[in-house]
């Protein structure tokens, strides 16, 4: 079996891989955010940040900003200072760790820099790195600020974008990350490109699924108010009494019973989890016929372990009516998935050595 050398690269691996780290830390803190309805508890936006509150005059002022917001107005009119400070500070911590992430990257660039780490090659990967992460924090104040006017809930549509733009976020470093560890290791010769087009279609199910998972925890107008779709049936197999009870298709179009009706949305989030067991049912049966290498196989088996475990915390999430812990660990869930993927698909695509005589 070969060694895997990372020296050549040691510290910027590092480097990102606490990249890496953060961006999940972040993820889950948004989950957390969510979970706990602290989203729009801070009604401003500043790229460098501020000094949370300290002093009871200072929480006043915060809290005198949050009773202009929609969502004291509309919502939480009866909400006192005290019940106010945890849902800010689930907010203050989750902006803190973006920007975290922020100077991370940029310090850690800088250093590298001075040091003569970073070799032409990288240079195209990290400037997209950057834009990414800029991106991320934009799109995250144009999630939240869709909450601050008129309506108290953020689209659930931008809440999508928010954590795609997360995931693609970790994906991107992630990968660039694999290239430093694997430039030096090459790998026998294998049959696993005959696995790549079920990979990628397993990784466009899971990334709908995901997509379909944000949808479900966000909300939805309704008639009258905003709907979690992921509070409503909560029972399992089967929506209520039904298999596809009649207010998954109430809207008039397919299009708006699977985008904006909050029956449907759930409908499809359930439907997709199944179409994510069935593609890793059938590249686990075509893998087991293949000679992979450790690692495709290690990546396989990753799969199969984080389907299964985020199959049931997916019903369990549903039957209990999302708590927060559950639903955290359901949201973990997805991200250790959607990066196990993601190393499947590098082991795939990289290329291997002639098998040594």
């Amino acid at each position: 079996m070969n060694r895997i050398s990372i020296s050549p690269h040691k510290q910027v691996i590092y480097w990102l891989l606490s990249g890496c780290l953060i961006i999940y830390v972040m993820v889950v803190i948004g989950g957390l955010t969510r979970l706990t309805h602290s989203g729009l508890s801070i009604t401003d936006w500043s790229v460098m940040g501020s000094v949370p509150p300290l002093t009871e005059s200072q929480w006043t002022e915060r809290f005198d900003k949050y009773k202009q917001s929609p969502e004291f107005e509309k919502v939480n009119y009866s909400m006192t200072i005290d019940e106010f400070k945890p849902i800010f500070m689930w907010e203050y911590i989750h902006r803190l760790t973006g920007r975290l992430l922020g100077y991370v990257f940029v310090i850690g660039f800088i250093y590298f820099l001075i040091r003569k780490k970073i070799t032409k090659d990288m240079w195209a990967g990290l400037i997209l790195l950057f834009c990414l992460g800029a991106l991320q924090g934009l799109i995250g104040w144009w999630m939240v600020a869709s909450g601050l006017h008129q309506k108290p809930a953020v689209s659930h549509y931008r809440l999508a974008t928010h954590l795609m733009s997360a995931f693609s976020l970790f994906a991107f470093t992630f990968w660039f990350t694999l290239r430093l560890i694997y430039k030096h290791n090459g790998d026998t010769l294998n049959e696993g490109r005959k696995l790549r087009g079920l990979a990628i279609v397993f990784f466009v199910v899971l990334i709908i699924q995901i997509v379909y998972g944000a949808f479900t925890a966000g909300y939805v107008e309704g008639n009258a108010t905003h709907i979690r779709p992921g509070h409503i049936f909560n029972t399992w197999p089967k929506m209520g009494d039904d298999w596809m009870p009649e207010q998954v298709y109430m809207k008039d179009g397919f299009m708006a019973n699977i985008l904006e009706n909050a029956s449907g949305i759930q409908f499809m989030h359930r439907t997709l989890a199944l179409c994510v067991v069935i593609v890793l049912c059938m590249l686990w049966y075509r893998s087991n016929k293949l000679q992979l290498s450790r690692s495709q196989n290690v990546g396989i088996t990753l799969l199969i372990y984080g389907v299964t475990i985020q199959f049931i915390l997916g019903v369990l999430t549903l039957l209990y009516q999302v708590p927060v812990l559950i639903g955290a660990l359901h949201q973990t869930g997805a991200f250790f998935l959607f990066g196990s993927t993601v190393y499947l698909l590098f082991q795939l695509y990289r290329k291997p050595k002639t098998a040594e005589v």
